[in-house]
């Protein structure tokens, strides 16, 4: 919640504190830095723009200050998780809309009985990923997840543009799911999914069918979010539990259903189409990095972390390895449906009544996503906030419940007016390119911590590690862009894949690692990041061209608020932290911040550590 504003108490020393009051919403809890205590001070800063451009992408933020940063939100979030609350949380915000409609439009236009490939490729790059995501999260334990992570070892401004794009598919997912859940729920009631849509012709086509349930259902959930992590764990656990019974009850009697005449063929579309399905099924993954974020209200970090994000990622992969082969054991490829493919299925043999056992299964599936979604998001957005990224009063944490309410809230509302408005299939062309892209970029990030220490790594193995993190990205970009471009060819792999090897082997030999995990990493270093590296690059070389232009554009729009806003916000608050202030006087918007005679960093400070 926001501040109504200070009132000063005097200790008994006689010391002036400051105490906060319960709800405000002033110019300072939104701006306070000195760039925007006066629209002279705001020309001088867009005059500078340049010189702080340079600054905050060459700056690399530590791992303490990212730690010291909690102070911002002036309550503490709860320690209050285990590896067993991670690992349902896990379950919880993968298993759902992914499997239940996309299943069933992939089998039939991109994959046919090879959907199970498919799911296996998505959930291997998502493995990987999450290898990655656990040594930072371990060593970082805040809030921030890839955006703390990315700022650490990349720097402030591709943190930045990296957390703007991840917020945009948690929004896009959760507002996609809610509008799927009115659908299953319309199907539980034995109606056309479609029954309770509004629509408004005056409106654009794709935004002219609205969805008043979608939005009460993300208005509840936000509630739940606000009112407890932990209560949302146990909520969460509850329903996924539920959920994974139906699981295993659609692959049991979807078995005892099955005729293997439907597996032939297995690959109508050929290895392409199982590639096509595959980076467009990374969204039934997405989600698991929201157990990152919290981290910070995890009891036991190191231990539970990679305990919650592998074991919830291996039991995920394999439940829809599962259920993808059960759909289409059940009907041929060509009669699956689209919209709500294992409810038909059962129809389609005899079984009716069971349709309303998947339909119930569904709608507890995707309330734990948007549940989990809803936690994880408002937690990005705290630690966003808590640089001045974004204003800091989203970084506030509601000292009764301990969870982040103004960041949960609007978040919230964010997802559910996309999801009254825009319709499913417009929603779901932005989810599966941010998500690769994100991770693909803390793969960069891992490799980047472990070879380079700022100060220890002698300038001949940074220049290797340099060149080497180049060749690997470049070759894996030739690698998605040949695969895109050329539909038969297979020279030219023959080319970029040794590259990419001998790129990984030579980081291997030549460069020394700067540092060593102090109580969990990632095995296989540089392997696994690179591999990481590769493959996501490589499913994104088979995602629309429409795709790439939505996301352009968003990313656009994220540059242009961080060079008029964001930019000067957190360099202000960086300068601030940097003379020894801390965060305490820029939360009570003290003056001083920023001179425009004050000197830019020097390049030690620029990349320090």
């Amino acid at each position: 919640m926001g501040t109504e504003g200070d009132q000063h108490t005097k200790s008994e020393g006689g010391e002036v504190g400051i105490r906060r009051r319960v709800c405000s919403c002033t110019k300072d809890d939104f701006l306070p830095e000195e760039s925007f205590k006066s629209w002279g001070n705001y020309a001088n800063a867009l005059i500078q723009t340049p010189t702080r451009l340079i600054d905050r992408i060459l700056t690399r933020s530590e791992d303490g200050e990212e730690l010291q940063a909690k102070s911002r939100s002036q309550n503490e979030m709860k320690k209050t998780l285990t590896w067993w609350d991670l690992i349902w949380f896990g379950m919880g915000a993968v298993i759902g809309a992914g499997i239940f409609v996309l299943t069933g439009l992939e089998a039939n236009q991109e994959a046919g009985p090879a959907v199970v490939l498919s799911y296996a490729v998505s959930g291997i790059s998502a493995m990987l990923s999450v290898f990655c995501y656990t040594e930072f999260a371990v060593e970082i334990p805040v809030a921030g997840g890839s955006f703390a992570y990315l700022r650490v070892e990349l720097g402030d401004f591709v943190a930045f543009i990296a957390a703007g794009n991840i917020l945009l598919e948690y929004v896009i997912a959760g507002a996609a799911v809610a509008r799927t859940w009115t659908s299953y729920f319309a199907t539980l009631l034995n109606f056309n999914s479609d029954r309770f849509l509004i629509k408004v012709n005056s409106l654009a086509d794709g935004y002219n069918e609205l969805d008043p349930i979608a939005v009460g259902v993300c208005l509840i959930v936000c509630l739940i979010a606000i009112y407890s992590t932990k209560g949302s764990s146990r909520l969460n656990y509850i329903a996924t539990i539920i959920h994974i019974f139906v699981i295993f009850f659609i692959i049991i009697c979807g078995l005892i259903k099955s005729d293997t005449k439907n597996y032939t063929p297995f690959a109508p579309f050929g290895v392409r189409g199982i590639f096509k399905a595959s980076a467009v099924l990374f969204f039934a993954y997405v989600g698991f990095d929201a157990v990152s974020t919290m981290a910070e209200e995890t009891k036991n970090p190191g231990r539970d972390i990679p305990i919650g994000l592998i074991g919830s990622m291996v039991i995920t992969t394999f439940l829809y390895c599962l259920l993808a082969i059960t759909l289409c054991l059940m009907q041929p490829y060509q009669n699956i449906d689209i919209h709500a493919p294992f409810s038909v299925a059962f129809k389609s043999v005899g079984w009716n009544w069971a349709q309303y056992i998947v339909a119930a299964g569904a709608l507890k599936g995707m309330t734990s996503v948007l549940l989990v979604g809803a936690v994880g998001q408002a937690r990005y957005l705290t630690h966003i906030s808590r640089t001045h990224m974004m204003p800091p009063w989203f970084s506030q944490v509601n000292a009764k419940t301990g969870t982040p309410v103004n960041a949960t809230a609007v978040m919230s509302c964010a997802t559910a007016i996309i999801a009254l408005f825009t319709k499913l299939d417009i929603l779901s062309n932005l989810l599966s390119i941010s998500t690769l892209f994100i991770f693909m970029l803390v793969a960069l990030a891992l490799l980047v911590r472990r070879y380079y220490v700022s100060g220890e790594t002698t300038n001949a193995n940074r220049n290797k590690l340099i060149a080497f993190l180049l060749i690997i990205l470049g070759s894996s970009i030739a690698t998605a862009t040949y695969w895109g471009l050329s539909k038969h060819g297979w020279i030219g792999y023959c080319i970029t894949v040794p590259i990419w090897l001998l790129a990984t082997i030579g980081l291997w030999y030549f460069v020394p690692h700067a540092r060593n995990p102090k109580l969990w990493g990632v095995p296989l270093v540089p392997w696994l990041p690179s591999a990481s590296i590769a493959i996501n690059i490589f499913l994104l070389g088979s995602i629309d061209k429409k795709s790439f232009i939505r996301f352009g554009a968003w990313t656009g729009f994220l540059l242009v608020y961080y060079l008029f806003f964001g930019l000067h916000a957190s360099y202000d608050t960086a300068k601030e932290f940097e003379r020894g202030r801390g965060w305490k006087n820029i939360e009570e918007g003290s003056n001083g911040v920023y001179s425009k005679d004050a000197p830019i960093a020097s390049g030690k400070e620029m990349v320090s550590k």
